[in-house]
């Protein structure tokens, strides 16, 4: 049983990259710090999203005005590359090191700013985090895991369209920017039974990044750092065997999105708000695993996220919620391991606004994005 455990999640896990709450791409996972032994893996997975939208009437000086435009393609495709390396420095404790893409956005609205809403939007943003883990096993059913995290990231965001007035034609360029942060939880186990629930807090994490502010190409002024948190988040991770070479497995993810604020000092100065605002996400996943042969297993696993009190959204993430379904698979071959998988999102109708109050600008609706990944690793 504890050898199904090694095997059937692996083929869940090789899909984890896709949307999620805020500008979440893979949940930072740590599990790679229960592989038995010395192991080490890359993978890749790319996502390939359908967001699609189209323009509400909106109100000015002269009246409403309804440009009838649509909006394809809003959301580009990315592809994630990741790898790990762990090693047992003794019985009982063990580190591991890991590099992923932990967050990002790729967004970009078509159409002319002055004819449209929202047209000219674009959000362009990269965080890559490597960690180093420690663990600790007090006994065999108990062990305690700690680490640091080292997030590199920089992004550019562009409004456009009528819907943004005098702001329309602003950009604000955040140049690389490296932070800290840490992780810490703890497991309990049952290995008879392949049973292990795991928890693991990862701290917020702050970046202050040298700015550089224009509208419409033009300077608007000198601007200190501006400051920007990615959100503190709690993982709990739940496994069982409830037969022979069959495994339940589950999670639940929750981001505080809502403490991620963006807010330059000279566009805070010009509408006495900041960039982006979104809300806190919870994530859940449930799936079954199974074990076919010795070398082969496959997994299959629902996924699901409630979207925010309403839906209005950041027009820089047009999405409301999810719902996921995803199907793996994983061979050994001696001591080598590949797996691969596929996901299918159907993305949460979403209302793009902006001012305040806030007012509905477009509606998203029927949307939907498509993730594969492969895994390759070795146990040495």
């Amino acid at each position: 049983m504890k050898k199904l455990a090694t095997v059937a999640v692996l083929a869940a896990t090789a899909t984890s990259t896709a949307y999620a709450g805020g500008i979440d791409r893979v949940g930072q996972k740590a599990d790679i710090i229960y592989k038995p032994g010395t192991y080490g893996e890359v993978s890749f997975s790319s996502t390939m999203p359908s967001v699609s939208g189209n323009d509400l009437p909106l109100a000015t000086p002269r009246g409403t005005f309804n440009s009838g435009a649509s909006y394809d393609s809003v959301a580009d495709d990315f592809n994630s590359f990741g790898f790990g390396f762990k090693h047992d420095i003794s019985d009982r404790f063990s580190v591991a090191f890991t590099g992923q893409e932990d967050f990002g956005s790729d967004i970009a609205y078509g159409g002319d700013p002055r004819r449209t809403n929202l047209g000219g939007t674009s959000a362009n943003a990269n965080t890559y985090a490597l960690a180093l883990i420690g663990r600790f096993k007090l006994n065999e059913n108990v062990s305690f895991h700690a680490g640091v995290r080292r997030d590199t990231a920089d992004g550019t965001i562009t409004l456009g369209g009528l819907a943004y007035g005098r702001v329309s034609g602003y950009e604000v360029r955040l140049s690389e920017n490296v932070g800290y942060g840490y992780l810490i939880g703890g497991a309990y186990e049952i290995p008879e039974i392949a049973f292990r629930v795991a928890v693991t807090y990862n701290s917020k994490i702050r970046h202050d990044f040298a700015t550089t502010e224009t509208l419409n190409g033009r300077s608007i002024g000198a601007s200190e750092a501006t400051d920007v948190d990615t959100p503190q988040s709690v993982n709990i991770d739940l496994q069982t065997g409830i037969a022979e070479d069959t495994l339940l497995f589950g999670s639940i993810r929750w981001a505080e999105w809502s403490e991620f604020k963006i807010a330059p000092q000279r566009f805070e100065g010009l509408t006495g708000s900041g960039l982006v605002s979104l809300d806190d996400s919870t994530t859940f996943q449930v799936g079954l695993g199974r074990r076919f042969t010795e070398a082969f297993s496959a997994s299959a696993s629902i996924i699901y996220e409630d979207g925010g009190s309403d839906d209005l959204v950041s027009p820089l993430a047009p999405t409301n919620g999810l719902t996921a379904v995803t199907l793996g698979g994983a061979y050994r071959v001696g001591n080598a391991e590949i797996s691969g998988g596929v996901r299918y999102n159907w993305l949460g109708d979403a209302r793009p606004e902006t001012g305040t109050p806030d007012t509905a600008r477009a509606d998203f609706s029927n949307n939907n994005a498509v993730s594969v990944g492969l895994k390759l690793g070795y146990y040495f």
